[in-house]
């Protein structure tokens, strides 16, 4: 059975170029974020996702309207909840067929942006936090997301400091140069690979 290793990080930390670096390394690399988006396109899901919201989340191509829901859930812990209660039980069965076909390998790698705050660790064997300094953070998601320094700000609120995670987590990298990320995600390849 393949060990399964979480991947986390805080918004703009890098854990997606994290990701592709280990993916590389012929390691698969499940990211829930990508298939929760898939799940979220299901004629049921978007059923259940329209229950929770008083107002209408669907838009004119009969798909949820995502930049609406997150606008609400960012404000709402409440309805935050309500929708993992819909999406994450959905995910983990993804994620369940998925680890069936992956079986043959040393170990994997999950890709969950809130492991922590959904108190999840117990899920994965190891996890592997991926950091990067605040400045830079912000400055990627406003770049990736033409948002602004605020709209980023409130969504980092919704996340646990790097303090916090770093004391949760099995092994820390620092992503600020990609040359050096390269190097740490080898030699934690390596490590895990022979920790059998």
């Amino acid at each position: 059975m393949s060990k399964i290793i979480g991947l986390t990080g805080g918004i703009g930390s890098g854990k997606s170029t994290i990701a592709k670096f280990f993916s590389e390394l012929g390691t698969p690399v499940y990211i829930a974020d990508s298939e929760a988006k898939k799940i979220m396109d299901y004629p049921e899901t978007i059923r259940e996702v329209q229950a929770i919201f008083d107002e209408n989340i669907i838009d004119k191509n009969q798909k949820l309207d995502r930049k609406k829901i997150a606008s609400i859930v960012f404000n709402s812990p409440k309805k935050l909840k309500e929708l993992n209660a819909v999406i994450h039980p959905k995910v983990n069965e993804d994620f369940k067929n998925w680890l069936e076909q992956h079986t043959a390998y040393t170990y994997i790698i999950k890709e969950v942006a809130i492991i922590f705050e959904t108190q999840s660790e117990k899920q994965f064997d190891k996890i592997i936090l991926v950091t990067a300094p605040e400045k830079l953070r912000i400055e990627r998601v406003m770049k990736r997301d033409n948002v602004s320094e605020k709209e980023v700000l409130e969504r980092m609120k919704n996340q646990l400091s790097d303090t916090e995670k770093i004391a949760k987590s099995d092994f820390v990298i620092t992503n600020i140069d990609l040359k050096s990320s390269k190097k740490e995600v080898k030699k934690l390849h390596k490590l895990l690979i022979s920790s059998q």
